[in-house]
C-alpha cells in the first residue's frame, strides 16, 4: 500500500476576468441591444475577458502523517490550492490524487445560521463539514467545553459576539477526524488565550498521525506544527521540502522590503487594520535603514462600535522565525480609556541603536481585552545595515549572541 496522501500533478486553475461594461444595473432594453449588437461587435473591444492563471504547473506529494505548510505572498495561490484540493472548485488542468477522507477548515463559520441557536448550528455545521449526526452527539460536549460555551449554547447566534462565534465555529471544525485535513488561516480566532488553544489542538492533530495541509502567514506556527513545506509564489511552486528551507525562501521573496502596505477592510469585523507603514526619522516610508536611525512602525485601524480598552500590539520577528519581542498598549497608562468609533492612526517608536543588522518582520494587531479583532502578520519588512562608521555596535559587540542591542542598566561597585 502507497504511504501518499496527496499528489499533486501539473495542476492549474485558470479564471476568466471580464473587463468593462461593469454597470450595477441594466434594464431589460439594454440586455436586448446588447444581445442585437453581439454579433457585429469587434473582438478585444469594451466588455473583453482575459486569463488570469492562478495556479500554473503545480506539482508536489505529501506523505501519510506529514504536517505541511502551505506558504507565500498574498496572492500566490494558496487558497485557490486549499478549494481544488477540497473539490470546492475543479481544476482546469492537471490532477490531484487524494488517499483518505477528507475535511477542510477553509472558512471559520460557514454555513452557520444567525436565527438558530448555538446548539442547532453545531448539528447544522457539522453536517455541513461532513460529520454524521451520532458522531456530532457524540463530541457534543467536547465541543461546547472547547468553545467554553456552556452558557450560550441555546442562545441563537445573532446575539453573539464575533468572538463567541468564532469560538464556537472553530470548535466544531476542529473536531473533526478526517484522515486528511486542510486548514486555511483558522488559528488567527478569538483572543490570544484562545489562539494558544486552537494551535494546541492542531498541535494534538498532528501528533495524532493525520496528515495536515496547513496555510497560514504565522511562520511562528508554521515552524512550530510543520516538518515540510510548500511555498507558492505566483501560482507556481517555488520551492517543497523541509520547512525551515522553505520559511527561508518566503523570506527572501520579501527581502526587498515592504515599506508601505493596505489591506482590504474586513466589514465583518469589530475593528480592521486597513493600512501600515514603517517610517524613517524623516516620516517618509522606507525599507533599508541604519542602526543609529529610529524607526516608527504606523498603521491605520477602524473602529466599527464605541470600544472599552482597545489594544494595540506591534511584535518584531527576525527572519520570520524568532520573535524578538512585542511592543503592546495594555501596559501604558492610558490602555483602558474608551475610543468611539472611526478610523484612528497609531505610530509606535523603536529607539536608535536597538536592534542588530538583519532582516525583520513586523505583525500588527488590533483588539480588546476579550478577543483579537484583526492581525496582520508579516505584512512589513525592513533591514538593518551597519552603514555609519560610527555605530557604537560594530564589530566587537554586533558579534554577540542576540539581535537586540540594548545594555541593559548596570552598576558596579567595589565591595
Amino acid at each position: 500500500m502507497s504511504d501518499i496522501a496527496l499528489r499533486v500533478d501539473g495542476l492549474g486553475k485558470k479564471f476568466r476576468i471580464q473587463k468593462g461594461n461593469t454597470a450595477a444595473y441594466r434594464t431589460m432594453r439594454d440586455a436586448v441591444m446588447e444581445a442585437f449588437a453581439a454579433p457585429f461587435r469587434r473582438r478585444g473591444g469594451a466588455g473583453t475577458a482575459s486569463d488570469y492563471w492562478a495556479l500554473k504547473d503545480v506539482s508536489f506529494e505529501v506523505k501519510a502523517g506529514q504536517v505541511v505548510g502551505l506558504i507565500g505572498r498574498n496572492g500566490a495561490g494558496k487558497s485557490t490550492l486549499l478549494k481544488v484540493l477540497s473539490r470546492i472548485t475543479d481544476p482546469t488542468e492537471g490532477y490531484a490524487e487524494i488517499h483518505g477522507r477528507v475535511g477542510s477548515l477553509l472558512e471559520v463559520g460557514t454555513g452557520f445560521h444567525p436565527e438558530l441557536s448555538g446548539r442547532e448550528n453545531v448539528y447544522l455545521n457539522g453536517a455541513i463539514l461532513g460529520m454524521t449526526k451520532a458522531e456530532i452527539g457524540r463530541k457534543f460536549d467536547e465541543i461546547v467545553a472547547f468553545a467554553e460555551m456552556d452558557k450560550f449554547i441555546d442562545t441563537p447566534v445573532k446575539f453573539y459576539s464575533s468572538g463567541m462565534f468564532v469560538r464556537l465555529a472553530f470548535a466544531v471544525a476542529a473536531h473533526l477526524e478526517p484522515e486528511i485535513l486542510f486548514v486555511d488561516e483558522v488559528l488567527a480566532v478569538g483572543d490570544a488565550a484562545f489562539q494558544r488553544k486552537c494551535l494546541g489542538k492542531m498541535q494534538n492533530v498532528a501528533r495524532s498521525g493525520r496528515t495536515v495541509v496547513l496555510v497560514s502567514h504565522s511562520m511562528g506556527a508554521i515552524a512550530e506544527l510543520c516538518t515540510h513545506g510548500v511555498l507558492l509564489d505566483g501560482g507556481h511552486v517555488a520551492y517543497a521540502g523541509e520547512v525551515t528551507r522553505a520559511i527561508e525562501g518566503y523570506g527572501r521573496l520579501l527581502q526587498s522590503g515592504r515599506s508601505d502596505a493596505r489591506f482590504a477592510d474586513r466589514p465583518e469585523r469589530l475593528g480592521s487594520i486597513v493600512a501600515a507603514r514603517v517610517l524613517g526619522a524623516d516620516a517618509q516610508a522606507k525599507a533599508n535603514f541604519d542602526m543609529n536611525e529610529p524607526i516608527t512602525i504606523e498603521f491605520d485601524y477602524v473602529l466599527r462600535q464605541r470600544e472599552f480598552g482597545v489594544q494595540l500590539c506591534v511584535t518584531l520577528a527576525r527572519n520570520f522565525l524568532e520573535v524578538l519581542r512585542s511592543f503592546d498598549t495594555d501596559l501604558q497608562p492610558e490602555a483602558l480609556i474608551v475610543r468611539d468609533a472611526g478610523l484612528y492612526r497609531a505610530r509606535m517608536s523603536i529607539p536608535p541603536h536597538f536592534l542588530k543588522a538583519g532582516h525583520y518582520s513586523v505583525n500588527v494587531d488590533i483588539g480588546s481585552p476579550q478577543e483579537v479583532f484583526h492581525t496582520v502578520e508579516g505584512g512589513l519588512t525592513f533591514e538593518i545595515e551597519e552603514l555609519s562608521e560610527n555605530t557604537v555596535c560594530r564589530g566587537y559587540r554586533g558579534e554577540r549572541p542576540g539581535h537586540i542591542i540594548f545594555p541593559g542598566g548596570w552598576e558596579v561597585i567595589r565591595l
